[in-house]
């Protein structure tokens, strides 16, 4: 891995994303999406890591997290370790995965190339950490990360992509609870401003307020779904 993708400042805030060996769109049932969601809740709740930003694709996750205990290649490294085991063994256990077979052979044959003594390899080792470094970095990477799905032809708007942070900021935290940016006092402040909303759910805006506060306005158009209701502005 190249220097540019190393953790290289342990108490850093950075934009990682890692995929499925080979790309193999594993994620495309519930179960799956949930062992990877509860391992998430759970280091948020016991590891130190907080996280900004978040959408988990068929065969790739990305992330803007930070670690608090100073250890965010540990806490990447677990992740994608109990996750592995647990999504193995789903797949083995599932009795409706119609693709059982495939999914074990493309996980055993990744273990076999890269002779790490293991019987299965699900993640792709390199991860591509990058260091959140400045108020347009924030911006070019929320943007990117909710944009996502749609630019995939996924989904029409951000926030119907369940496992997003786009739902998080438009104000549903039902799905997997993240640490929105104005919870973190004397760094990020989040505005929200519905009157300014425009036709696209990505859209961010940063303002400087000084120089260890950036403002991040996340505006989006108006969804008339019932989680919008208590949508506080």
């Amino acid at each position: 891995m190249s220097r540019k993708y190393k953790f290289h400042k342990p108490d850093a805030a950075y934009f990682i994303s890692f995929a499925t060996v080979e790309w193999v769109d594993l994620f495309t049932r519930e179960i799956y999406f949930g062992i990877l969601a509860d391992s998430i809740q759970y280091c948020r709740k016991n590891k130190g890591l907080e996280l900004f930003a978040y959408c988990f694709m068929p065969n790739h996750v990305h992330m803007l997290f930070r670690s608090t205990l100073g250890n965010p290649s540990g806490l990447i490294r677990d992740i994608k370790s109990y996750t592995s085991k647990q999504l193995i063994n789903a797949i083995k256990e599932n009795p409706r995965e119609s693709r059982k077979e495939y999914l074990l052979a493309m996980f055993k044959k990744a273990a076999i190339e890269k002779s790490n003594g293991k019987d299965y390899q699900l993640w792709r080792h390199d991860n591509q950490p990058i260091e959140v470094f400045s108020s347009r970095f924030i911006k070019q990477k929320v943007n990117y990360i909710h944009m996502n799905p749609v630019n995939e032809g996924l989904v029409t708007c951000a926030v119907y992509w369940k496992y997003s942070s786009a739902r998080n900021y438009a104000g549903d935290q039902t799905v997997l609870e993240i640490d929105l940016m104005d919870s973190i006092e004397g760094w990020l402040l989040v505005e929200w401003h519905e009157r300014d909303a425009r036709a696209n759910w990505g859209f961010v805006s940063i303002t400087n307020l000084g120089e260890n506060t950036i403002a991040v306005r996340l505006s989006f158009i108006k969804f008339y779904s019932i989680f919008f209701n208590n949508l506080r502005i």
